[in-house]
């Protein structure tokens, strides 16, 4: 099965909206930020500083698990920004679908807390630490360095959804 459903990850600040906005638009595809669907409290125990539990996570994960399902049920592409941090919260996102592709921004944590002082966003800066700690890299992605233009990291996208690529890692 082609790619159906493409979901951009990392921490908060390494451009998920970003790259997930350009790709919906070059593609031509719907495009959905999982901070959309965070309920109310979680938003406020981010902004607070504090750390999401698993617990917390959960809900909003099975939420997002059910957009995804309903996007490929109606093969109706999208691409998807959440942060998808751990293999657990991977598996309940797209575990035993097909169809569905990770694209994985990574980099160097300083200029991520930097991109983050620039933006409005209720994430605070203070939490890049917890989250960086919390994530598990995936094996099986797209990796692309934040650091990179957001053309050459779009291109490089297109490149493996084209060709089918095996997940490799882009400097």
């Amino acid at each position: 099965m082609s790619v159906q459903v493409l979901i951009v990850m990392g921490v908060s600040g390494s451009g998920k909206t970003t790259l997930g906005k350009a790709l919906a638009a070059r593609l031509g595809w719907a495009f959905a930020d999982a901070d959309d669907y965070h309920p109310q409290s979680n938003r406020e125990k981010m902004a607070r500083g504090e750390p999401l539990t698993d617990a917390d996570r959960e809900p909003w994960l099975r939420s997002l698990r059910g957009l995804v399902e309903q996007h490929l049920a109606q093969a109706s592409p999208l691409v998807l920004a959440c942060s998808a941090l751990k293999e657990r919260y991977r598996s309940i996102l797209s575990g035993g679908l097909e169809g569905v592709r990770y694209v994985f921004l990574h980099g160097d944590p300083q200029l991520i807390a930097q991109r983050m002082r620039q933006r409005e966003h209720f994430m605070p800066v203070s939490l890049l630490e917890s989250q960086l700690a919390t994530l598990e890299p995936p094996q099986e992605a797209i990796r692309l360095d934040v650091a990179q233009p957001l053309e050459a990291n779009l291109q490089t996208v297109l490149r493996h959804l084209r060709f089918n690529q095996e997940p490799c890692d882009e400097k």
